[in-house]
């Protein structure tokens, strides 16, 4: 195993701790709901007014915000609810006596088994695509008041990391998804993938939740002072003069203007203000080191770092995960903050959603997701030639003691069959998920 990879992999070993298995759960009809009860919302994440999609229903009032959605029914989890109510829905369920079907066949109840394991996959994939493309424009929303209505650009902005940061306080494990559609426009794209990965890492640092609301703000407008630049400089490129750098790196000075006008939190406007300093006073544009620049920031300004290599402004020039995660690991660790880097390697995986790699037994396959406290076994899609690939179940290495990851492969080593089936996407696009329960996956 090269260097390089037995480095980020002993970097990458964390203390892990079990998942907590997830309880079957069936529909009721929103008409018989009733306080106790626990229940999942399938609505994008800002289609309801609840900080979870899943809750035990504390109030009648609930139940009829709950009704007012437009729902038919909604998940319940039997086990989760309180006793009473969970017999008492089991009555309002309970239908004549009917003949039972004829027992499916091993092979029928199979097929069976893997249309609803593939449903489900698709309806979580759907949830986070369409939960990315809420917050994606929302976030468009607020950058584009900036200018004209910076107190609103900046309401908007933290009504956008309050919902971001209730979700993941809700949840116990959580999933880093790459998605297979990412809406909206890059600048709104990189600035979504910079709050959740830079959110999901304040969370594995246990910060506060003031904290975390600061680190939401300013990571979603770290780049607001390039309103100011003309198209030609808002990406720095090798070609610039020094007369264009000049131009390009004033953009974290008009940032903090606009941070002013905003009247955002001190913390919010540090992360806007040092988001391109580096740990070694090699930044810009103050040049100061770690001790100077403030815990959010470093966060931000890693994490910034990553997704430009993973999406750079010339798709052409864009890095694989893993190669990006390599890149910061060998070249750049006298940049950034070393717990810092080391608890985002962690996160991430040795192979984050999106790298391409091939298995310990030859087969090709897609990093799909990782979980963030256990991410040394990620999910993948697989490349197999006997399973269509809009029927094909994402694998769960953690559950597959005898099947790894021998190595990452860069798009373009891939024979062309499994290129064409993996489809890995030139930009990459992240959100995060609650764990999913143990039966929906493979």
């Amino acid at each position: 195993m090269p260097k390089l990879t037995q480095g980020l992999r002993a970097c990458a070993v964390a203390s892990e701790t079990p998942m907590t298995p997830s309880a079957p759960q069936e529909t009721i009809d929103v008409a018989a709901l009733r306080v106790g009860m626990f229940v999942h919302l399938d609505l994008g994440w800002m289609s309801h007014p609840f900080p979870l999609s899943h809750f035990k229903i504390a109030s009648a009032e609930q139940i009829a915000t709950i009704r007012s959605l437009g729902l038919k029914q909604v998940r319940w989890s039997r086990q989760h609810s309180d006793a009473a109510e969970a017999a008492a829905a089991s009555a309002l369920a309970a239908a004549p006596a009917v003949v039972p079907p004829p027992a499916l066949s091993p092979e029928a109840a199979a097929r069976a088994e893997h249309r609803r394991q593939l449903a489900r996959q698709r309806a979580d994939l759907q949830l986070c695509e369409r939960q990315f493309a809420e917050a994606a424009h929302e976030c468009r929303v607020a950058t584009d008041l900036v200018p004209s209505k910076p107190s609103e650009a900046a309401s908007r902005a933290a009504a956008l990391s309050r919902a971001l940061v209730d979700k993941m306080l809700g949840e116990h494990d959580l999933c880093i998804r790459l998605l297979s559609e990412a809406a909206g426009d890059k600048a709104s794209a990189h600035a979504l993938n910079v709050a959740v990965i830079s959110l999901l890492m304040g969370r594995t640092f246990g910060m506060s939740e003031s904290d975390l609301l600061d680190l939401g703000v300013g990571s979603l407008m770290h780049d607001i002072g390039k309103l100011e630049l003309p198209d030609r400089v808002r990406h720095r490129e090798e070609h610039f003069s020094a007369a264009e750098l000049r131009f390009y790196e004033e953009h974290v000075g008009h940032g903090v203007a606009h941070a002013r006008k905003m009247g955002l939190t001190a913390g919010a406007t540090l992360v806007i203000a040092q988001h391109h300093e580096h740990a070694d006073g090699s930044g810009f544009p103050l040049k100061i080191n770690t001790d100077k620049m403030t815990a959010l920031a470093r966060i931000v300004a890693l994490v910034n770092r990553y997704d430009n290599l993973c999406n750079p402004h010339l798709a052409a020039r864009a890095m694989t995960p893993h190669e990006s995660l390599s890149l910061l690991f060998a070249q750049s660790k006298s940049k950034f903050d070393t717990a810092i880097l080391g608890a985002f390697i962690k996160m991430m995986g040795v192979y984050p959603p999106g790298s391409t790699v091939q298995l310990t037994d030859d087969r090709y396959a897609l990093v799909v997701a990782v979980n963030s406290s256990r991410p040394l076994k990620p999910r993948v899609l697989v490349h197999d030639p006997k399973v269509p690939r809009d029927e094909a179940l994402v694998l769960d290495l953690e559950k597959t003691e005898s099947l790894g990851i021998r190595r990452s492969v860069r798009p373009q080593q891939l024979p062309e069959a499994a290129l064409a089936y993996l489809s890995p996407r030139p930009r990459v696009a992240y959100f995060f998920e609650s764990v999913p329960p143990p039966e929906s996956l493979s």
